[in-house]
């Protein structure tokens, strides 16, 4: 299998496509930009955008490394759906990993240290025909399939089984990651380990919009990190088919979705709220621009007293650069404030993105802040980091709260 290996927002070296491979990689990565190589038939300088990860097409292997790192980019996106551990300091990744080798290890020391008590079990409600009768019979379902016939018996029971979600989830990713090319027998070794123990649970296909999340407690809090890296996976990872044979598979981390999601999970652990107070752009309600409720709006970070909105913000890991449209990210703070009448709002960038600044408004009372999150160090230190940001965040909410207390 031919390699590309690329680099995140990093011009390539030159490589020769074919027609077909090159249609192929602007179907299944768009953000992959292309430039013809000058004096070359058939050769291009790919630019991957913020989308990094591993995706194979056809014969081709596409490899695109995260800035931040592989196992960085895990401990976030871990952090994101709220199962870190702070595994990552006991386990060691070799430097040069691809991102699904990590990702198999990673979850290969998850299950062993999560299935050393052996699988969970729970109890399952099954319907079936038997020729005993256990559970309740089901008399209606008896008399329309049956017409009379007493055996067999329509029931309905509970089974005691370890073929219940969690082990599905499991068993679910690991058949993802066993489709993609690894380099690392370990892991390879270890995903086959996965799929002899996990022999009598059902193997389903989970779509990435269709993951259920699984709710945790005494009896299964031990699982809490192997199925957090299950359902990271599955909604990364698709397995679709392009242009006729052409047969595409891999595991893709939108950066700007990932940095979105983790501060809003980091500045809801530092404020200690909860998802209704500090939404995300999918939890506010529906919120315009303009009156007849049009002009939609949906800002990345928002703080509710009850149906009032006490704080606005935006989160991005790239910044929006457009000649014909400069300091787009401002309008578009400048739009949310105005619509839920605040007097300022925060945008939050990825260091690098930006220079930590303040812009007051011509004519208006508004104040917007620009900020800087540094993602290198440990996950530690940038937490530290996110505080100090809540800080900041809480002094704009009392702003607002105070302004519109009544005089």
């Amino acid at each position: 299998m031919r390699k590309i290996n690329l680099t995140e927002h990093e011009t390539s070296k030159s490589y020769r496509l074919s027609v077909s491979e090159r249609d192929s990689l602007r179907a299944c990565l768009p953000s992959v930009s292309m430039e013809p190589t000058t004096g070359k038939r058939k050769k291009f300088h790919l630019r991957p955008g913020s989308t990094v990860g591993a995706l194979e097409i056809g014969d081709m292997s596409v490899l695109i490394k995260p800035k931040i790192g592989v196992p960085k980019l895990l401990s976030l996106a871990c952090f994101a759906l709220g199962v870190y551990q702070h595994q990552y300091r006991q386990f060691y990744f070799q430097k040069d990993q691809a991102l699904p080798d990590v990702l198999a290890l990673a979850m290969i020391a998850a299950a062993r240290k999560a299935f050393g008590r052996g699988l969970l079990r729970g109890y399952l409600t099954e319907e079936d025909a038997l020729y005993t009768v256990r559970g309740r019979i089901q008399f209606s379902e008896q008399i329309r399939r049956r017409y009379g016939i007493p055996l067999p018996v329509e029931l309905r029971f509970d089974e005691f089984t370890e073929d219940i979600l969690v082990n599905r989830l499991v068993k679910a990713a690991a058949a993802r990651l066993r489709h993609m090319t690894l380099n690392s027998s370990e892991a390879r070794q270890g995903l086959g380990w996965l799929a002899a123990i996990l022999e009598n649970v059902s193997l389903l296909e989970f779509r990435r919009r269709n993951v259920p999340e699984v709710r945790f407690d005494r009896l299964n809090e031990h699982y809490r990190h192997v199925v957090g890296l299950a359902r990271l996976i599955l909604l990364h990872s698709e397995f679709e088919s392009f242009r006729g044979d052409v047969r595409a598979s891999g595991f893709l981390v939108n950066m700007n979705d990932l940095f979105q999601e983790f501060v809003t999970q980091a500045l809801r652990e530092a404020l200690n709220v909860s998802d209704r107070t500090l939404r995300d752009d999918k939890g506010i309600r529906r919120l315009t621009l303009a009156e007849e409720n049009r002009v939609q709006l949906k800002p990345d970070l928002s703080w509710w007293d009850g149906e009032t909105c006490m704080f606005v913000g935006d989160a991005k890991y790239k910044k929006i650069i457009h000649s014909s449209v400069p300091n787009a990210d401002l309008y578009q703070l400048l739009a949310y404030a105005t619509a839920l009448d605040l007097p300022g709002g925060l945008l939050i960038y990825a260091q690098g993105e930006a220079e930590a600044a303040t812009y007051k408004i011509r004519n208006t009372c508004k104040q917007f802040e620009v900020v800087t999150l540094d993602l290198s160090g440990t996950l530690e230190e940038i937490l530290a980091r996110v505080n100090d940001i809540a800080c900041k965040i809480k002094l704009m909410r009392n702003k607002a709260r105070q302004l519109r207390e009544p005089v």
